[in-house]
């Protein structure tokens, strides 16, 4: 049978794991909260960032003499191993829980008071040695401390995600290059419209990827105005004089983030318009990456019977009833992220909305929003371009024979014949299935010479005089 350690708060005793690090307050959390299945363990990255933030708060501490020079020593170096990534196992709680983030300032607090008395030789609980609330919460509250490490882990996903992004507009521009001389039909509203090549196409994916870079890292460089020393609603209540503006400086340096103390700590304790803005700016790249992976599904289609201009990698078989079926089941997935990413978006503006006076209690689900949509986006972006991207090939012929029989290249006869005639050249073309082409000679409207070099795809490809 389990071995159990009692420990107390505010409710009463509670038995807790005896080989645990976190404590009381963190164990009523992992019974109260059984929601999504998804722990704080799950994100990395957000641990990091707790870890970071009560470093900086204990060096501030100490530095303003509230904190003697051998546990602060203690504190820093546990927070240095849960940032290089020991202890992770011991946060156990759901990303979504009431409390407005409580729980998991107290999972952090409680994890490194319990790492920092086994340092000192004491028991885990031995809190009169090492206490979660009077030490290592100090001049804290979970309002300012917990929605500071929410920024901190996100930049730090932010950075994972932008280098994902990076990749896989390398991929499309590679593609581009590869595909720089075949010509195809570009469409407009699913019908023949004008010449393009492969290449244009393929490199304005990578164009449209890759705007998204800094919109993502301006709108996450918001992240970096925090209002630890707030306190509990701004005022600074339980923090010394001069507490902010040091913790913040502190944190900078142990982060390499410039981060900054917020002008006016009352209004940045409710506030959560930059992770709106952040959550808009993963959504923008949700809906390019998914009308590319439409595309993408359209450009493959058939092959018999679809447009067949480019190949997807073979992933699977498609079908449990038709033989030599292959799906595009890469585009498919993303599709699926990106929708989720929609969602989660919208769930932000709701939790956004929902704050109330003082504090916004819903930072569990908005912040829990916005780091399921960068994990999922990191995932499908790799999946996307390890799996498909970069094993697309081009059906050249079919793609050039398209533009030889499309009504569509009698755009360029607009110039030299005028639009009326072109129209009519084109409607008959489409009654009759004779080529454009081939009616121009007959009406005797063009020379063939003139002919060939309207109609040569190449010269329809940029802009050029007459």
């Amino acid at each position: 049978m389990e071995n159990f350690r009692k420990e107390s708060d505010l409710l009463g005793e509670l038995n807790v794991p005896a080989d645990a690090y976190y404590g009381v307050q963190t164990q009523r959390a992992i019974d109260n909260f059984k929601i999504s299945g998804q722990l704080l363990s799950s994100y990395p990255d957000f641990i990091k960032g707790l870890a970071f933030v009560k470093k900086a708060a204990a060096k501030t501490n100490y530095e303003l003499g509230l904190l003697d020079e051998n546990l602060y020593f203690k504190i820093a170096e546990a927070c240095d191993e849960i940032v290089a990534g020991k202890y992770h196992e011991q946060f156990p709680v759901d990303m979504i829980q009431g409390g407005a983030g409580t729980s998991i300032n107290m999972n952090a607090n409680e994890v490194i008071a319990n790492i920092v008395l086994e340092k000192l030789g004491k028991n885990k609980g031995e809190y009169e040695f090492c206490s979660p609330n009077d030490h290592i919460n100090l001049s804290q509250s979970t309002n300012d401390a917990y929605p500071t490490a929410i920024k901190m882990g996100l930049l730090h996903m932010n950075i994972g995600l932008v280098e994902r992004l990076e990749k896989i507009v390398e991929a499309f521009r590679a593609k581009g290059k590869e595909f720089h001389d075949v010509i195809k039909m570009g469409r407009t509203q699913l019908q023949d419209a004008v010449p393009m090549t492969l290449g244009q196409e393929f490199e304005a994916y990578a164009a449209t990827l890759e705007e998204d870079i800094s919109k993502l890292n301006n709108n996450a460089s918001l992240f970096v105005e925090v209002n630890m020393g707030a306190t509990a609603i701004g005022t600074g209540l339980n923090a010394p004089v001069g507490y902010a503006t040091l913790c913040a400086k502190n944190l900078a340096q142990i982060t390499g983030f410039p981060v900054i103390s917020a002008p006016d700590l009352v209004e940045a304790t409710p506030d959560t318009g930059s992770y709106v803005i952040y959550s808009s700016a993963t959504k923008r790249l949700a809906v390019k990456l998914s009308k590319i992976c439409n595309d993408l599904r359209l450009l493959s289609s058939g092959p018999r019977a679809g447009l067949f201009e480019i190949n997807l990698p073979p992933m699977q078989p498609g079908s449990s009833i038709m033989p030599g079926k292959v799906n595009p089941v890469i585009p498919e997935v993303v599709n699926q992220v990106c929708f989720k990413v929609f969602g989660n978006d919208l769930t932000v503006t709701f939790a956004a909305e929902a704050g109330q006076l003082q504090l916004n209690v819903m930072e569990p689900v908005l912040s829990h929003a916005i780091m399921e949509n960068i994990n999922f986006l990191c995932n499908a972006l790799d999946t996307l371009r390890e799996k498909c991207i970069v094993g697309i090939t081009a059906n050249k012929e079919i793609c050039l024979n398209m533009v030889k029989h499309s009504i569509g290249i009698v755009t360029a006869l607009n110039p030299y014949i005028g639009y009326k005639k072109s129209t009519e050249i084109a409607k008959e073309a489409l009654e009759t299935g004779n080529s454009v082409y081939n009616l121009v000679l007959e009406k005797g409207i063009l020379s063939q010479e003139k002919l060939d070099e309207i109609l040569d795809p190449k010269n329809m490809l940029k802009p050029h005089n007459k």
